[in-house]
């Protein structure tokens, strides 16, 4: 059954009814009115009524833009379309930061790879300024041919990833157990951007971006799917008391996407900072919390 197989045809399952268990939310919303850029025009460029970015990578420019709001706990989304070919050395992001010394981030990015193999997504959590939590999926689709949607869902308890409502990783917070931190008192910016990351991001940066196939191009839209608490309309404590800090699925999404996790991490999990020996004699505390 290929790449698709029995697991992959029970975690479309899962989603489908995960997905169908929550309230969907439109995506023809202008960009302008929840996002802005941060580079030039010749590298954004907006379609269809302002609902399309295309993020042009090129040797003149970088391409990104960045939430109008900063948010504490929400549910963040983006439909994605990647650079198609072989994307060898780019990586295109959504991902969450604060503007601190030691600041918050939550990383999606999406190591682009040679014609024929599988686009790798790294993500990874800071936590008041500490990172080395990186994980790698291999996508098990083609994201070049379509859109697909990826969501960052942080409430006080856990950090969800999903992609197509398939959740993918979930970082707990085990402050309590652990004493590791948790990302619960600094407002983030949403941010997509497209770069040059060929000093590491194929093959450990052992085959450079191929300059003769840009322009790169990823495509983003979906600009209101974003719902959580914003400051400085609402203050920190606000925030942390608000409906978005404490939101939580139903059981049996939860039990849904514990399912989801597990053939997650038993089918496309190809690195995982956890049991990296190397890296981590000692495994990190937080590990022993979470699934993926």
């Amino acid at each position: 059954m290929g790449i698709f197989g029995r697991d992959m045809i029970l975690i479309a399952t899962l989603a489908a009814m995960c997905a169908a268990m929550l309230t969907g939310i439109a995506s023809g919303q202008s960009f302008n009115q929840y996002y802005q850029t941060t580079t030039g025009p010749s590298n954004f460029i907006l379609s269809n009524g302002s609902t399309v970015a295309q993020l042009v990578l090129d040797q003149a420019s970088a391409s990104g833009f960045s939430s109008k709001s900063n948010y504490l706990f929400g549910t963040f989304s983006m439909n994605i379309k990647l650079v198609p070919g072989d994307s060898c050395g780019t990586i295109a992001t959504f991902y969450m930061t604060s503007d601190s010394a030691t600041h918050d981030e939550i990383d999606l990015e999406f190591l682009g790879n040679l014609s024929g193999q599988p686009y790798i997504l790294q993500t990874n959590v800071f936590a008041h300024g500490v990172g080395g939590r990186e994980q790698r999926i291999n996508l098990w689709f083609d994201p070049t041919a379509a859109f697909h949607l990826y969501t960052i869902e942080w409430t006080q308890n856990a950090i969800t990833i999903l992609v197509d409502n398939i959740a993918i990783r979930q970082f707990n917070n085990v402050f309590l157990q652990t004493g590791v931190p948790y990302l619960n008192n600094q407002s983030m910016v949403a941010i997509g951007s497209l770069w040059d990351g060929d000093s590491w991001a194929c093959h450990g940066g052992s085959i450079k971006l191929n300059w003769q196939d840009a322009p790169f191009i990823a495509s983003y839209s979906g600009f209101n799917l974003i719902s959580g608490c914003s400051t400085p309309n609402n203050t920190i404590s606000s925030c942390q008391a608000s409906k978005f800090a404490t939101f939580s699925v139903t059981p049996k999404i939860q039990a849904h996407r514990q399912n989801q996790l597990i053939i997650v991490k038993k089918k496309y999990l190809g690195y995982n900072y956890c049991t990296d020996k190397n890296r981590y004699p000692t495994t990190p505390p937080e590990c022993a919390y979470n699934i993926v």
